[in-house]
């Protein structure tokens, strides 16, 4: 996982039950610059999971149920497709029609991990409050 999606997937859960939260305080939040935190949000703005609110009273909130949003959403979200198609021993194309050594382990151990990714929502992942 990417710092990027990392602290996308912590400012979905640091949102939850706040009623808005300001650039800076969610900044602090996530131990990053609020310059940064444009750029974390952006996709989860476009994801319709959080709306952003400007002006001196606005900020950021959440407008989904943590539920209905897993980790491989966010990674998602803030990364992209997972499958880039490329080789994971090798910098090149990799297919069943051109394989690696690996292919049909990596294959599956893939497909074993985004299915767990898929059913873990955002909620299984927040501690006790």
């Amino acid at each position: 996982m990417t710092r990027k999606a990392d602290l996308a997937t912590r400012t979905l859960v640091a949102l939850d039950g706040a009623s808005r939260l300001k650039a800076g305080d969610l900044a602090q939040a996530l131990g990053t610059t609020s310059g940064f935190v444009p750029q974390v949000v952006g996709p989860l703005v476009r994801a319709g999971w959080v709306r952003s609110e400007p002006g001196p009273a606005g900020g950021y909130s959440l407008s989904v149920d943590l539920t209905e949003i897993s980790v491989l959403d966010v990674i998602e979200a803030a990364e992209g497709p997972t499958d880039s198609g490329r080789c994971v021993v090798v910098d090149r194309p990799c297919d069943s029609s051109n394989p690696c050594v690996v292919h049909d382990a990596w294959v599956e151990a893939r497909r074993l991990l985004l299915a767990q990714l898929a059913r873990t929502s955002l909620r299984d992942l927040e501690t006790p409050k």
